[in-house]
């Protein structure tokens, strides 16, 4: 094996490291949020993604992107959500062909009994994959990506 291919394999196993822990991850957080407060973890996700937002509402083309889904299953998923009286569809002010998709009360109570759960449930995942060795690197990697919290003044 000469040098590039070298390269490829490090990559390689790289990308396999950072998809197990991704399935692990997905795997803890799909079992508590479900068992919790009913959500599936991209149901959470779209939650989430709207509480980050100034008026608690973004277009579908934005939470296809935070989702990353396809507009078509955005559209389903969306669909689920609404049945469920979690988010609602309002038309955009400034453009009439503009569609937002925002929290309702529910939706934002629910969000905020779920945070507690995803946030537990990560930290937890992330914890125990810090003591398996080929999982080590990639946790230390993410921890050194998170800002240290903001000290009050």
């Amino acid at each position: 094996m000469g040098i590039a291919d070298d390269a490829v394999e490090v990559r390689a196993q790289g990308w396999r490291t950072l998809a197990a822990l991704h399935g692990l991850i997905d795997a803890e957080l799909e079992r508590g949020l479900a068992a919790s407060v009913d959500l599936s973890v991209v149901e959470y996700t779209v939650l989430d993604a709207l509480s980050r937002q100034d008026g608690w509402h973004m277009r579908m083309q934005q939470l296809a992107r935070a989702t990353a889904l396809s507009p078509s299953a955005t559209t389903r998923l969306v669909n689920r959500l609404e049945d469920r009286a979690l988010i609602a569809r309002v038309l955009c002010a400034d453009d009439r062909r503009g569609i937002y998709t925002e929290l309702t009360p529910a939706g934002r109570e629910l969000y905020e009994r779920a945070h507690p759960i995803h946030d537990e449930t990560l930290a937890r995942v992330l914890a125990e994959a810090a003591e398996q060795p080929e999982l080590a690197p990639v946790v230390e990697v993410l921890a050194a990506l998170t800002p240290a919290p903001v000290a009050a003044p």
